[in-house]
């Protein structure tokens, strides 16, 4: 925005990382109750070795994102009023790539143990392939593009400058 301060803009930042993360925290939250429960379901005693391995990185993964995606919060408690704001921005940045990262694999995961447990491990692999690849496009992806693209406008000669840049 114009004519913000540097506070101002670290402020405004802060509080839209911290809105992106409450939309994923929350799916974070429910897949990591449920694959919580899991193993003591009557069925869970018949999955093999690799199942179970299956498991465990879904478990795992989605325990990471939910860590990634609440750490910002946890942290701004922590510095409150200690005038680190700016690093708590990058910080939470970062954490938020980690957790969507995160968060896929134990989708894909997730998704693939239960796909393999009731197709077999071709159609499980192969759906697990597929999410992965729309999560990774449709997350990362497109993103990288429009970034790179904003890049390689802006040093061809736009008048977007790199402080303006550097106010999203």
């Amino acid at each position: 925005m114009k004519n913000e301060s540097e506070q101002e803009r670290a402020d405004r930042n802060f509080v839209e990382l911290l809105q992106g993360a409450r939309v994923a925290v929350t799916g974070v939250q429910v897949l990591f109750a449920f694959l919580l429960t899991v193993p003591f379901s009557s069925g869970f005693a018949k999955l093999d070795l690799a199942d179970r391995w299956l498991f465990y990185v879904a478990l795992v993964s989605a325990a990471v994102a939910s860590i990634c995606y609440i750490a910002p919060t946890a942290q701004h408690r922590v510095l409150f009023r200690q005038g680190h704001k700016e690093t708590l921005v990058r910080r939470s940045n970062h954490y938020g790539i980690v957790g969507a990262l995160a968060l896929t694999v134990s989708m894909t995961t997730a998704t693939m143990l239960v796909i393999d447990y009731l197709f077999g491990p071709a159609v499980g692999w192969t759906t697990a392939g597929i999410l992965a690849a729309l999560a990774l496009w449709t997350w990362f992806g497109q993103a990288a593009l429009s970034r790179s693209d904003r890049d390689d406008q802006s040093s061809g000669g736009s008048s977007v400058s790199s402080s303006a840049r550097s106010r999203e």
